[in-house]
């Protein structure tokens, strides 16, 4: 018997467990939706484009702002295993938002191997930093920032979740809510799986970098999310995120019928899904 790397996983389980294209055989066609979906709200939408909020090419992100001045926010932070991606595949649920009265955010950050896992989630705290500053000049409302991620960006919506913004001079609750979906919140068995010959963390990162053991620095609510046929390691990270967030859980979001890859097209979705849940949670619906 091949022997047990974490839980009841030999080396070859876990890989796979942590691998979602062996999950979802349609990876391919969905992601490619993601750009062409974005592509056409771009078209039909207002979008103030590659705006910077740091110094290098990759800090940048495009805003859709809502028809009223004053409008809460809603910023998406997009999956792609840490490698893939980025804002131009990420703005496919803008419209849903902008048509509720929100102005929506794509953020874009460096993807390994530009960058180490410890440089994105920097990024990502400096996008928002960005927005909480900003945003009023384009008709958001700084007191109202929810931010979502999908993937691995649940993974960094989690690490921007437990951030101390008073650290960054903001207020402590500069973040109003969060949307988790699909995520990683302990980074110790994705290490023991074939993803950390990319991720390269020390034992420290991997610690500083696993937002459930950081709660009690959750200063909002939050939803975690997930499709139905994902990966078992995928959802035993959300069912274990959701029972740590305890008193902090808002909901659990699960699509049975969605895979990893189509649970976040729901949320362009007003009336069902991720998009019904994130909307309510900003008082949209």
């Amino acid at each position: 018997m091949a022997a047990r790397v974490f839980r009841d996983y030999d080396q070859a389980a876990l890989d796979r467990a942590y691998e979602q294209g062996v999950w979802a055989g349609n990876a391919a066609e969905v992601v490619a939706r993601y750009g062409s979906a974005s592509a056409v709200v771009r078209s039909r939408l207002r979008c103030h484009r590659d705006v910077p909020y740091g110094v290098t090419a990759a800090e940048v992100l495009d805003i859709f702002p809502a028809a009223r001045p004053g409008a809460p926010v809603q910023v998406f932070i997009h999956g792609g295993a840490w490698q893939l991606l980025s804002k131009d595949e990420s703005c496919f649920a803008a419209e849903t938002f902008v048509q509720a009265g929100a102005c929506f955010v794509a953020l874009n950050f460096a993807n390994i191997p530009a960058v180490r896992l410890p440089d994105m989630v920097a990024q990502v705290r400096r996008g928002l930093a960005w927005v909480a500053r900003n945003i009023a000049a384009f008709g958001g409302d700084p007191a109202r920032i929810f931010l979502s991620g999908h993937s691995s960006g649940g993974h960094l919506a989690a690490m921007a979740l437990i951030t101390d913004w008073s650290a960054h001079g903001l207020p402590a609750d500069t973040i109003k809510g969060g949307l988790c979906a699909s995520g990683m919140y302990d980074l110790a068995p994705v290490m023991l799986s074939a993803r950390r010959h990319y991720l390269g963390l020390t034992d420290a990162e991997i610690a500083a970098l696993s937002p459930i053991r950081h709660l009690a620095q959750l200063a909002c609510p939050v939803l975690v999310g997930r499709g139905g046929p994902e990966s078992p390691e995928f959802i035993r990270h959300a069912d274990a995120f959701a029972t740590a967030l305890a008193g902090r859980l808002a909901g659990q979001v699960i699509c049975p019928a969605h895979n990893h890859f189509e649970v976040v097209e729901t949320l362009a979705s007003p009336h069902f899904g991720l998009g019904q849940a994130v909307l309510r949670q900003m008082g949209l619906a």
